[in-house]
C-alpha cells in the first residue's frame, strides 16, 4: 500500500528529516583522518536523542548501531567499529531518526582528506544523480522516471548503478511502498501522486555494478573491490513539485 500523506503528516516527517540532516551536518567536522568510526556513531546517537528523537536504525532488524558507516568499497550498511579513518578514503554515512511516530532518512558520502580526480568525479556524479532523480519526482510522472534519470547520468559518466538496493517510501515505517530503483525504463510502475513521501538513494560504483554481503550479514560491498558512493534524500511530492525534507534549513 502506498500512503498519500496529509500536510500535517509531511510536517512530522520533515521534522524527523531535519534532525537527521542536522546530525550529518554536525558530523562533517569530525569526518577526518584519525577519527574512530565508532566515535562518529556515539556523537550521532547523543545528538539525535538530544533533539527528542530515537535513532531509527539502532535495533532495526537487529542492526546494532545508530549510523550505517560504509568506507571505500562498502556500498551501504557498514557497522560502526574501532576502525580509524584514513586520508584518501570516502565514507558513506546513512542516518535515520524517529520522532512523534514518523521517520526521517538521509545519507551522504564524505571525502576524507584528499582523493584522486576519478573518485571526486564519482562522488559528485552520485550527488548530482540524486538531484536529477528528485527533479523527475513530480505529479504525473512514474517511479521509473526517477531511476531512469539516475541511471542515465551515472552511466553516461562511466559509472555503474547497484541494482539490488533501492529507495523506498517512508512515513510511519522506515521502509514503505513503493520501492524506488535507481535504474529503469521511463513511464513504468507506480504513477507519482501528491502526498507521496519517498527516500531516493542512488548507490553508484566506480567499477562494476555487482555487490556482495560480508559475513556480518549487513555490510554490502562491491564485488570488484572498487569504491562506491551513496547519497539519499527524503522528499515529499507536492502540487508545487518535489520538496526535499532532509535538507538543512537555513
Amino acid at each position: 500500500m502506498i500512503h498519500l500523506r496529509t500536510k500535517d503528516e509531511i510536517v512530522l516527517i520533515s521534522n524527523s528529516c531535519q534532525i537527521v540532516a542536522d546530525t550529518l551536518l554536525m558530523l562533517e567536522e569530525h569526518v577526518k583522518p584519525g577519527v574512530k568510526i565508532i566515535d562518529l556513531d556515539s556523537l550521532a546517537e547523543k545528538y539525535i536523542i538530544s533533539r527528542g528523537a530515537i535513532p531509527a536504525f539502532k535495533g532495526y532488524m537487529g542492526f546494532p548501531a545508530t549510523l550505517c558507516v560504509s568506507v571505500d568499497d562498502e556500498v551501504v550498511h557498514g557497522i560502526p567499529n574501532d576502525r580509524i579513518l584514513k586520508e584518501g578514503q570516502i565514507v558513506g554515512i546513512d542516518c535515520g531518526a524517529l520522532k512523534n511516530g514518523y521517520y526521517g532518512d538521509h545519507a551522504k558520502t564524505f571525502i576524507v582528506g584528499d582523493v584522486n580526480s576519478e573518485i571526486h568525479k564519482l562522488v559528485n556524479t552520485t550527488k548530482e544523480s540524486l538531484l536529477l532523480g528528485i527533479s523527475e519526482a513530480k505529479i504525473g510522472n512514474y517511479i521509473s522516471d526517477i531511476g531512469y534519470a539516475i541511471q542515465s547520468y551515472a552511466e553516461n559518466n562511466g559509472f555503474s548503478v547497484v541494482r539490488e538496493l533501492v529507495g523506498h517510501g517512508i512515513g510511519t515505517n522506515l521502509h514503505e511502498e513503493p520501492q524506488v530503483p535507481n535504474y529503469g525504463i521511463p513511464k513504468q510502475g507506480h504513477k507519482i501522486k501528491e502526498g507521496m513521501c519517498i527516500a531516493i538513494e542512488p548507490m553508484i560504483n566506480l567499477g562494476e555494478k555487482e555487490i556482495k554481503t560480508d559475513e556480518d550479514g549487513w555490510t554490502i560491498r562491491t564485488q570488484d573491490g572498487k569504491v562506491s558512493a551513496h547519497f539519499e534524500h527524503t522528499i515529499a511530492i507536492t502540487s508545487n513539485g518535489p520538496v526535499i525534507l532532509s535538507k538543512v534549513s537555513s
